[in-house]
């Protein structure tokens, strides 16, 4: 699917799946925009096997005799909902590998993984360089509609070269493991990943219950639920260790592999929902601990730009509309910080925000404050995604992608990740709740995180290691 012989150059092996290092878009070669229009169908085949379907039901049912010219050529929307449906697939993909990786590192090491960790890193450059050029295609570039359609083919081609790298290493990867000959060291690992969880848990609902009482209610306001769901997730993961002992003792390995993933998921989610709160807390004062030093570094920063006439492009009206703004942002921190509970985050946002609408210069605490908010955004936007993903589509993870890769430039990665929460989030209110009838101990939160892939009745197979083809593989018998 992606022109070239060689690998992908992998990427960063740490931040969220969307922010994989891989190229910027417009340092895409035209030869990898263009790839032929039929690999769009093949490639569709893992991004929306309903159509692929109705496609070939069609090509079936024509006259006897008669052969169909060329295969029908899809719609710009039919394409669009294609390269959306990959982007999702890939992207799911890649969060499950890496989940189940982590515990195959710790039991087998560094070294015994390293072919995936290679596979997992080409797979995330891949869908990197889809994740832009899909960015690149909803803000109207190319405008050519041919131009457009191979975009679109493009985007489904990387996505589809992503799961074709996990699929390939799906096999070794059980080899590996083992499972179908015995769970126990896996066990072990899960187990004690599950006690260290379960006390830190318990500490996470301190945290978050102090983060109420210091600060404004919008401090703590994007861990909200964060416990509870953790606590779901853990729910969810004793039930499944307990069946996957359960049958290993009676000799079902299989079925002991399968809940063994399961609970591996629920505690994997455990651990990012508990992370996030305990993450903001400590931003939240490393934010307060800089409010004094960017008040003042903002202050000299407008001083500057009125005292030089302006800068860049602002003059006149213009100017003293923004420094009247640019004034009024400090003054009202500082009233704040007099004021009772306040957000620290809040307040560097707005002072940041400020001083760079003047574009001006920002020194050195700016760009400081600048990066804590921007990152801060980044984070629990992720979580969010991460632990949602079962009800999350291609917008929200697109925009938090494009926020990964704007990290530094100034406050523009703050904003797309605000926007890529506010998607997330109207997505799950979308799906709701699907296993309203309580059948199971966290099963809803299992398949609305995407631990489980929603395909039998027990809320299907676990998401493992591996591509399109592979990820499912654990159904039941």
């Amino acid at each position: 699917m992606t022109m070239g012989s060689g690998d992908p150059v992998p990427a960063a092996p740490n931040g969220p799946v969307a922010g994989s290092a891989a190229p910027r878009q417009d340092e895409t070669s035209t030869t990898d925009l263009v790839l032929p229009l039929a690999a769009l169908g093949a490639a569709g085949v893992l991004a929306g096997y309903g159509y692929l379907r109705r496609t070939r039901r069609a090509r079936t049912r024509t006259t006897p005799g008669v052969v169909p010219a060329a295969p029908p050529v899809p719609t710009p929307a039919e394409s669009e909902r294609q390269a959306r449906a990959a982007l999702v697939l890939a992207d799911d993909c890649v969060r499950g590998s890496r989940e189940e990786l982590s515990y195959v590192e710790e039991l087998f090491g560094a070294e015994a993984v390293e072919p995936f960790v290679h596979a997992l890193r080409a797979a995330e450059t891949e869908l990197s360089a889809a994740f832009a050029m899909w960015r690149r295609y909803e803000e109207g570039l190319p405008e050519d509609a041919t131009a457009r359609r191979q975009a679109l083919a493009g985007v489904v081609g990387r996505c589809a070269e992503a799961g074709r790298r996990l699929d390939a290493r799906a096999a070794d990867l059980d080899r590996l493991r083992g499972l179908e000959h015995g769970v126990t060291a896996a066990l072990r690992i899960a187990e004690d990943r599950f006690r260290e969880l379960a006390a830190r848990t318990a500490a996470a609902q301190a945290t978050a219950a102090g983060l109420r009482e210091r600060y404004a209610p919008s401090a703590g306001a994007p861990v909200t639920g964060f416990v509870e769901q953790a606590k779901d997730r853990l729910v969810f993961a004793t039930e499944r260790l307990n069946e996957a002992r359960q049958a290993a003792d009676a000799g079902e390995l299989p079925r002991a592999a399968r809940q063994l993933r399961a609970a591996e998921g629920g505690i994997t989610q455990a651990g990012i929902l508990v992370g996030g709160v305990e993450r903001l807390a400590t931003r939240l004062r490393e934010a307060a601990a800089l409010v004094p030093a960017a008040l003042t570094g903002a202050e000299a920063e407008i001083a500057g730009v009125r005292k030089g006439g302006g800068r860049g492009s602002l003059t006149g009206g213009e100017l003293r509309a923004r420094l009247a703004h640019a004034d009024a942002a400090p003054a009202a921190v500082r009233a704040e910080l007099t004021g009772g509970p306040y957000d620290p985050l809040d307040a560097l946002r707005r002072i940041t925000r400020a001083v760079e609408r003047l574009e001006a210069g920002r020194s050195g605490v700016l760009e400081a404050a600048g990066l804590l908010v921007s990152r801060g955004s980044v984070d629990t936007a992720e979580d969010f995604v991460a632990v949602h993903r079962g009800a999350v589509g291609a917008p929200a993870r697109a925009r938090l992608a494009q926020a990964v890769r704007a990290l530094d430039a100034g406050t523009e990665a703050d904003v797309l990740a605000g926007q890529a929460r506010e998607l997330a989030e109207r997505d799950v209110g979308i799906r709701g709740n699907p296993f309203a009838d309580g059948r199971g101990a966290g099963l809803t939160g299992a398949v609305l995180g995407g631990v489980l892939l929603a395909e039998d009745p027990d809320g299907g197979p676990p998401a493992s290691f591996g591509g399109p083809l592979t990820r499912s593989r654990r159904h039941l018998p």
